[in-house]
This record gives C-alpha cells, structure tokens and sequence, in this order.
C-alpha cells in the first residue's frame, strides 16, 4: 500500500511523479466481464480463436476498459489527499491508447501531477497525467489527463 498523500504535500508536487501502482494481470475474465457490462462484445476482445488469427494474435482488452482502470488504480495509490473531504471525477482532457493490452499483460499505472487549481468555495481542481505501462513494453498502453474536483 502506498502512504497516502495530503494536500500540501500534493500541492508541493506540481510537475512531479507522485505514485506509482503495483502491477495487474489483466485476464480473459476481466475482458468478458467488462464486454457483458457494455454490450462491447467484438471479437478481438471476447474469442480468443478469432483473434489468435488476428492482428495481435490474442485477445486485447477494451480501450476503455484500460481507461476504467484508473479508478482502481488511484485508490490503490491513495492518490487523492487524506485530508480532504472528498474528490469526485471532474471528466478529462484527452485520452490516447497509444498499445494494445493483450490478454495476461500485466499493466501498472504512473500518476504526475500536472495541476491545482483554486475554483472557489473549498475546491480545487487537480489535474493528473496518467500513464499506463505494460510490463515489457517500452511503449505506454495509455495516456490520459484526468480531473478530479477536491472539496477541502
């Protein structure tokens, strides 16, 4: 488990890495469950004989299932501020799934606070690079900028 953060010391790391995740196997389950939850069924995803002939010659997982992750990934690190109040998803700026994540990849997640911001009334607006890695890989699976809104 990583040591949760408080808000000065976040504040204080603007432009710097803040928390690393522990790996996680991405399974065949995970991707099924995830393709029931959004109807998102595609082959490459969900039959692993169909994709063994196709162009990554295993199932992928979701893009946005990658994406979904960072949630998990955030508690994990305890990324947001143990001295607040709470901090609800604020949306995000751009999202790029730069490599596929194979089924049985093992991904982990890079947090780097890129800014805060004052918005009023006890609130700020953090927002976090995030960068999912596959292990082996030097290439991310994913980049997104996500905001979150901090009620102090």
């Amino acid at each position: 488990m990583a040591e949760a953060l408080t808000l000065e010391k976040l504040k204080n790391s603007v432009g710097k890495e803040v928390a690393v995740s522990d790996w996680l196997e991405v399974t065949q389950a995970r991707i099924n469950a995830f393709a029931e939850c959004t109807d998102d069924r595609q082959w490459i995803h969900v039959d692993p004989v169909k994709a063994k002939d196709g162009p990554f010659k295993t199932p992928i997982a979701h893009g946005f299932l990658t994406l979904s992750l960072l949630s998990y990934f955030h508690f994990q690190v305890k990324v947001f501020p143990s001295d607040i109040k709470m901090a609800v998803n604020y949306g995000l700026n751009k999202v790029r799934f730069l490599n596929p994540v194979t089924v049985g990849s093992k991904i982990r997640a890079r947090f780097k606070v890129l800014e805060i911001a004052e918005k009023g009334s006890g609130r700020l607006l953090m927002t976090l690079e995030n960068t999912i890695e596959v292990q082996g890989q030097d290439k991310p699976a994913m980049l997104a900028e996500t905001l979150a809104l901090l009620f102090v």
